[in-house]
């Protein structure tokens, strides 16, 4: 059985994450691909458990050390990888993830100042190897994202964060984008949910398959 493609959605508040995630898998199942959509922090129980806290609906006030903020990230990552996403890749299923790793280095590292090296071990240790094989990461101006953002009414920690926050963790994402290029695609994400589904069903197609 072949191995199942693994697909991110990556950008920051009000991107369009979850509506895309939702509207690719649709279009993947349509064409008779078996999908797993998911998301992180979550996508498994004991992941889910640590995204309470982690978005501050737990009643903690997120004042953690930034590397302990990444390490629970990667704790909740790792439950992720073992329990949810390597086993449904391993059956030949395509996973389709709102956010993975790549959302630690652009709000922890380039929004937080969490030092490059302690992503790197984290993730050597809590993914070993486990990359996706396409990440899309939508493209939007931080203030209309947050925009977007408080009209749905589900704020979170990280969206109550200050305007220099959002714009580091932007420039995180162009950065990562711009770096691996065979794997990530940097798309505008201000376009209808429509186009931008189309735009990206068509880099699915062409980058994945045949």
């Amino acid at each position: 059985m072949a191995r199942g493609r693994f697909i991110t959605l990556e950008g920051g508040e009000g991107a369009g994450k979850s509506t895309q995630a939702r509207r690719l898998e649709a279009a993947l199942v349509a064409e008779g691909i078996p999908v797993l959509r998911t998301r992180e922090p979550g996508g498994a129980p004991g992941a889910e458990a640590i995204r309470t806290v982690l978005l501050g609906q737990g009643g903690w006030d997120g004042s953690w050390d930034g590397i302990a903020e990444c390490m629970l990230h990667f704790a909740a990552r790792r439950e992720h990888v073992e329990r949810t996403i390597r086993p449904a890749l391993a059956a030949g299923t395509w996973v389709v993830s709102d956010r993975f790793a790549d959302s630690t280095l652009a709000y922890q590292c380039f929004g937080q100042g969490v030092p490059r090296a302690a992503f790197d071990a984290l993730a050597a240790v809590a993914l070993e190897g486990l990359r996706p094989d396409l990440t899309l990461v939508l493209e939007i101006d931080p203030e209309a994202g947050l925009a977007r953002a408080a009209a749905r009414g589900d704020t979170n920690r990280y969206e109550a964060m200050d305007a220099a926050f959002h714009a580091r963790v932007r420039a995180g994402f162009r950065a990562i984008a711009q770096a691996e290029p065979g794997r990530c695609l940097l798309l505008d994400a201000t376009g209808t949910p429509e186009g931008v589904a189309a735009e990206i069903l068509k880099v699915v197609r062409a980058r994945l398959l045949p």
